[in-house]
C-alpha cells in the first residue's frame, strides 16, 4: 500500500468509484510465477501444467486487488479519498490522498490488507475438500499462496502493510511518526537482503534460477521501497509540523478581500487549503467567525524550512 502513485502504469477501468491500472513488471512476475508453478501440476494428466499454472497466477491476482479493495474500503471509512488500485510486480498499491491522521487510523488501513489475503486462503482451504481434479488442485494453490501472501505483507518492514502497522505502533508509542517510518523503513532493508540471502542457500534445488530472480526483484522492489520512505520521512514530519495558529501573525488586520483559511488547519490540509486559493496573505478565522490574525504564504514557506534544519 501506498500514497504515491508511479507513472507508466496501464489503466484497465474502474471498480468501486477507483481506477484501477496495472504496472508492466506485473506481467513479469506472472510469466515468473507460471515458470515456477507449472511444474507443481506437472502430474496432471488430464490438462496442460502450464494452462493450470496460469489459471492459478490470474486467481492470484484476482485475490491481490481484492487485497487492496480492502485497504480502499478501510480508508473510505475514515472518510479518506482513494484515487487508484494498481497492481505490480509485488503485489499491489492504493493511491490514499494525504496521510493518515492518527496512529490508529494508519494501522487499521494497512492491515485490512493482510486480513483480507488470509480470509481468501481460509475460504479456499474450506471450498477444496469438496472439489475434485484440476479445480481443487488450482484452489489448493491459491489458499496456500494467500496465507503466504498474508505473512509475508505482515513483515515489519516498508513498504510493506507490516511495516506500515509498525510503523503505526512506533508512531503510538513515541508520539513522533517520522520514528515510526524511519524504523520500519530500515526494517523494510532489513527484510529485502534477508530474501535475497535465503534465495542463494538454496543452490541446487529444480527451480533455484528462477527462485534467485524472484528473489531479487522482490528484493530490489523492497529497497526501493524503503529508501523512498526514508527520504520523505523528514518531508512528512515537516508538512505535518505545519500548524496556522503557530504560524500566523494574531491580532494583525487582514488585507481587504483576503481569502479566508481556519486557525485550526495543519499539516497537509493547510497547504492544500492554500493551493486550492492562492494568494500571498490569508486571513485566519476562528470558528465562531471572528478574525485571528494574518497567514502568510512566505511565512509557511519559512516555518518548513526551518524545520529542515
Amino acid at each position: 500500500m501506498s500514497s504515491t502513485q508511479h507513472p507508466g502504469a496501464w489503466r484497465l477501468g474502474r471498480l468501486v468509484g477507483v481506477d484501477v491500472l496495472i504496472k508492466p513488471s506485473l506481467l513479469v512476475m506472472g510469466a515468473a510465477l507460471i515458470l515456477l508453478f507449472a511444474p507443481r501440476f506437472d502430474d496432471r494428466t488430464d490438462a496442460n501444467p502450464y494452462v493450470l499454472a496460469l489459471a492459478f497466477v490470474l486467481a492470484l491476482y484476482v485475490s491481490v486487488l481484492i487485497h487492496e479493495l480492502a485497504h480502499v474500503a478501510v480508508a473510505r471509512g475514515f472518510r479518506m479519498r482513494v484515487h487508484s488500485v494498481t497492481l505490480h510486480l509485488l503485489g499491489g498499491e492504493t493511491l490514499i490522498e494525504g496521510e493518515s491522521r492518527t496512529p490508529w487510523q494508519e494501522l487499521a488501513v494497512s492491515i485490512a490488507g493482510p486480513l483480507s489475503s488470509f480470509a481468501i486462503g481460509l475460504v479456499c482451504f474450506a471450498v477444496e475438500p469438496s472439489l475434485n481434479g484440476t479445480p481443487a488442485d488450482v484452489m489448493y494453490a491459491v489458499a496456500q499462496v494467500n496465507i503466504l501472501v498474508a505473512i509475508f505483507n505482515m513483515l515489519p518492514g516498508l513498504p510493506l502493510d507490516g511495516g506500515r502497522v509498525f510503523r503505526a505502533v512506533i508512531w503510538q508509542v513515541t508520539g513522533r511518526e517520522e520514528t515510526g517510518i524511519r524504523i520500519a523503513a530500515w526494517f523494510g532493508r532489513v527484510t529485502a537482503v534477508a530474501i535475497v540471502a535465503y534465495a542463494l542457500t538454496r543452490a541446487g534445488e529444480p527451480s533455484f534460477e528462477i527462485d534467485v530472480a524472484i528473489a531479487v526483484l522482490v528484493g530490489f522492489f523492497l529497497w526501493q521501497g524503503a529508501g523512498d520512505a526514508l527520504a520523505n520521512a523528514g518531508r512528512s514530519a515537516r508538512i505535518n509540523a505545519l500548524v496556522a495558529r503557530e504560524i500566523g501573525f494574531p491580532g494583525a488586520t487582514p488585507p481587504p478581500n483576503a481569502e479566508q483559511l481556519s486557525a485550526d488547519l495543519h499539516g497537509a490540509h493547510l497547504l492544500k487549503a492554500m493551493a486550492a486559493r492562492p494568494a500571498e496573505a490569508y486571513a485566519l478565522m476562528e470558528q465562531d467567525g471572528t478574525v485571528y490574525g494574518v497567514l502568510t504564504a512566505r511565512a509557511v514557506d519559512e516555518a518548513y524550512r526551518a524545520g529542515r534544519r
